[in-house]
């Protein structure tokens, strides 16, 4: 017994290690999310207005998303970002609106909530030299396969379709 409740508080101690964590942000002194985070944490009232809106208000090219639905087999997404971030507030609910509409499996995408200096709380994010955000990375079976890096080209989804070509 005393084993399964050692095993049982070390896998709690690790998942909680890449949840989320709120911290103020040291240039306007507002709550900012850091650390690996769900979709649910947008549903903070904090930042829930922007999420819903950009996401409900946005209107993806729905021939681009016809296209992209038959590219996404074998894709994983990586998103980096900052609550505290203009760009990053207005694209990651767009981003997150196209895979919805491409039905795109949600445990494919892993997002990340950065400070301004682009640190992630206990989160290593060290190795995907992030310098501006929102950086979407796309992985295509295990590979990256490239960036869209603070603001599309043309479209997330337009981007998205150069990026799998």
């Amino acid at each position: 017994m005393k084993i399964l409740l050692f095993f049982l508080f070390l896998a709690n101690v690790l998942y909680s290690q890449e949840k989320c964590n709120f911290t103020f942000d040291e240039k306007s002194g507002k709550k900012i999310i850091i650390g690996k985070i769900e979709r649910e944490d947008f549903m903070d009232t904090v930042y829930s207005v922007w999420f819903k809106d950009e996401y409900e208000n946005y209107l993806p090219d729905t021939l681009a998303i016809d296209t992209l639905k038959n590219k996404l087999k074998d894709c994983k997404f990586e998103i980096i970002f900052g609550t505290w971030c203009s760009d990053s507030r207005r694209e990651v609910p767009r981003f997150l609106k196209i895979l919805d509409l491409c039905s795109f499996p949600e445990e494919n995408v892993r997002m990340i909530a950065v400070d301004r200096n682009k640190t992630a709380g206990s989160v290593d994010i060290g190795d995907k030299k992030i310098h501006l955000v929102p950086t979407f990375i796309v992985y295509k079976s295990g590979e990256e396969k490239g960036r869209i890096i603070e603001v599309p080209d043309e479209t997330l989804e337009k981007d998205l379709l150069k990026i799998l070509n």
